[in-house]
């Protein structure tokens, strides 16, 4: 037997239960920030990230990852006394929008490499 559209609305309607927003206990970006500074593999994950995404196509997201990885490790103004390049400038590169050059991109991931002292190492997967 059917159920018609209108009985079905209002049967569902009769069985709602208000839902209430859950409040966030920490904004995300904190939350990295601490997560960084506390896990040293997660920092490096995170750097290990964002050198994958950009050499696989994905630049927007992996200068964002590297932004919060920079904002939570050597900090924008310590990053353009490493890079000889002003905060703002480097705010900007590391924006969804920004199109840092290839020597501005190496500088900012030597400088976070170095905080975090590692290295990097990229190696080809068959697709």
């Amino acid at each position: 037997m059917a159920i018609k559209v209108e009985e079905y609305l209002r049967e569902d309607a009769s069985n709602r239960q208000e839902v209430k927003p859950m409040a966030l206990t920490r904004n995300f970006k904190e939350t990295v920030i601490q997560r960084v500074q506390s896990d040293s593999n997660f920092a490096q994950a995170l750097l290990d990230e964002a050198a994958t995404l950009f050499l696989n196509g994905e630049p927007e997201t992996a200068r964002l990852i590297l932004r919060d990885l920079v904002n939570a490790t050597i900090g924008f103004e310590q990053l353009a006394m490493l890079t000889a390049k002003p905060s703002k400038s480097l705010h900007r590169m590391l924006s969804p929008t920004g199109n840092p050059s290839m020597a501005n991109l190496a500088a900012i991931f030597r400088a976070v490499r170095e905080r975090l002292q590692v290295s990097l190492q990229a190696h080809s997967v068959a697709a």
